[in-house]
This record gives C-alpha cells, sequence and structure tokens, in this order.
C-alpha cells in the first residue's frame, strides 16, 4: 500500500487529496487508515524539511536520533492488511509563535480531509507528534461523528482545554485517545505553556479529570514498561534526561502504537488495569539533577 502525501497550504487549501479516494477504494476493509502529523520545524514545502523525505517515509532521507519512519514501525510494506498511511504536512517552520497559529489553522484542512474519508464509510486513526497533536485535537473538534477512532499524541504540544474540547464535539464522544507523556519532554511542555502565556497546562501533566476516552501513557517510567512488557509490548528505557522524541524513536514504541491501531487491539480497560498512575512533572528531571550534583545522596532514579 503507497504511502500518501497530503499537504495544507498556507491559505488553509487541501493538496493531494484526490490520490486518497482512489487508495480507499482498493483497501481491504480490515486495513486500519491512518493519518500521520507531524509537529514543530517541519514543513511539506521546504525541500529540506519535508515530513514526507522524513518521518513519514518508509526509508527516511537522512537518520538521527530525531528520525524514524513511522509507515515502517506501523507495519507498510509488509502485506496482507497493511495500514494506509497518509502523511499530513503543515506549515510547522518559522517562529514557534508562527508555527502555533498554523497549528489552528491546519487542523480545518485536516478535519475536511477526515470528512472526506468518512463520507466513503472509512474511520481513520491519528498519530501525531508535538504541535501535530493540537492541529488533531482542534481537527477532532470540526470533525463529523463517528468520523475518528483511536488518536496517539506523541508528546504532545497543546492545552489542556482544547483536548476538553475535543472530547466535548460530536466526533469525540466515540473517539479514544492516548496520550503519550515523558518526564523527558518536561522543559518542552514548560515551553508550550509560556507560548500559551501560562493560561493553561500542556496535556503532558494529563487530562486532570478522568475520562474513559482518554488513556495518559507515561512512557519514561519503569512501572509502566514492566507493565507493556507484561502486555508483551516491551519498550527500552529512556537514554536521556531531556528529549522530546523519544515518543517515536525509542525501540518498541512504534510496535505498540501498531497494536494499539490494528483491528484485534488493546482495549483501553486492559492498559487500565496494568499501568501505573503517572508520576509527577519535574520528579525525573529533578532527581537526576540531584545524582548529579551530589552522586551519594540520590537514590531510585527512574531508568
Amino acid at each position: 500500500m503507497p504511502i500518501l502525501a497530503v499537504n495544507a497550504t498556507l491559505e488553509g487549501a487541501l493538496e493531494g487529496h484526490e490520490a486518497v479516494a482512489r487508495a480507499l477504494a482498493h483497501l481491504p476493509t480490515t486495513a486500519p487508515v491512518v493519518i500521520m502529523v507531524h509537529g514543530f520545524k517541519y514543513d511539506p514545502h521546504s525541500p529540506l524539511h519535508s515530513p514526507h523525505r522524513h518521518l513519514f517515509a518508509a526509508a527516511p532521507a537522512r537518520s538521527g536520533g530525531r528520525v524514524a519512519s513511522w509507515p515502517a514501525g506501523l507495519g507498510v510494506g509488509e502485506g496482507g492488511a497493511e495500514p494506509l498511511c497518509i502523511g499530513f504536512g503543515w506549515p510547522g517552520r518559522g517562529s514557534a509563535w508562527r508555527a502555533w497559529r498554523q497549528s489552528a489553522e491546519s487542523a480545518r484542512p485536516l478535519a475536511g480531509l477526515i470528512s472526506a474519508i468518512a463520507a466513503q464509510g472509512r474511520r481513520v486513526h491519528l498519530l501525531a507528534h508535538s504541535m501535530g497533536a493540537r492541529v488533531c485535537l482542534q481537527a477532532l473538534a470540526q470533525a463529523p461523528a463517528g468520523s475518528i477512532d483511536r488518536v496517539i499524541l506523541m508528546t504532545g504540544a497543546a492545552p489542556r482545554d482544547e483536548a476538553l474540547t475535543a472530547l466535548a464535539s460530536p466526533a469525540g464522544q466515540d473517539a479514544e485517545i492516548i496520550n503519550v507523556t515523558s518526564r523527558e519532554n518536561d522543559l518542552f511542555d514548560a515551553l508550550v505553556e509560556a507560548l500559551m502565556g501560562f493560561r493553561d497546562v500542556a496535556i503532558g501533566s494529563g487530562l486532570e479529570v478522568e475520562d474513559r476516552r482518554w488513556l495518559d501513557l507515561q512512557i519514561d517510567a519503569a512501572d509502566t514498561r514492566r507493565a507493556l512488557g507484561t502486555l508483551g509490548y516491551p519498550i527500552a528505557k529512556p537514554e536521556t534526561t531531556v528529549s522530546h522524541w523519544s515518543a517515536y524513536t525509542r525501540p518498541g514504541l512504534l510496535h505498540l502504537y501498531r497494536a494499539l491501531l490494528e483491528d484485534h487491539r488493546l482495549a483501553f480497560g486492559l492498559l487500565r488495569a496494568h499501568l501505573p498512575t503517572p508520576e509527577a512533572r519535574w520528579t525525573r528531571i529533578g532527581t537526576a539533577m540531584v545524582a548529579r550534583l551530589m552522586p551519594g545522596r540520590a537514590t531510585g532514579i527512574v531508568q
């Protein structure tokens, strides 16, 4: 199954969406439809920074600690009922403030793409990183009822109030959101809150209220890794104290996301029964700083 590229322009128009209808016509009914949404610093109209050449490519044009092929991790190229992966590009370069504005403006064309897919009788999954999570949450708030299945937000740069608005929308009524968090991302969560003028808390701190459709998955916690390993989905331990990209570069995570997006998927009830309560923000960075400054004083650093 090919990897499709659909882009939002600065003017809010869609490019490349015509190929989606043709691909859906030949897609097995058991194959998931996954829309992938990048974050800050990518722009599909920039040859050097296009997500279609990096994150969304089966074989990324560059390698490094911040790049991994999302489609390959989701099973593209393996045959059978592999997913239809649609890379959704939006103008995410420039200053953080410019990208923040564009993340909101790009939600409408994404919602339009989701609506067109729903009109062909297919629900979609969403997989997003960083500010791409904000694009997805705002698109969820605008999409038609029943059009979105599962949403995986990887260290998302989005405010809590927009998550609550998305859950209250028609499409949010039967969607399920996996909020992948890590204390490696605490500094980036703080930067997002500063970008918002500290008017709200980033979703890295969770939803604060219990909701059956929302699941926080703190991937740097040792208890979380043990629980996932028990379920058959081992993930590697964090290698750094600070990282904004480990939610998709850490070995084992894309395999877990693939399982979450397949038809025979991990149920939220099963996950909740095994997963621990997330640890408070800053606890990992604080402990690591103490360990570095006073090696004999710190014990039990989160692995």
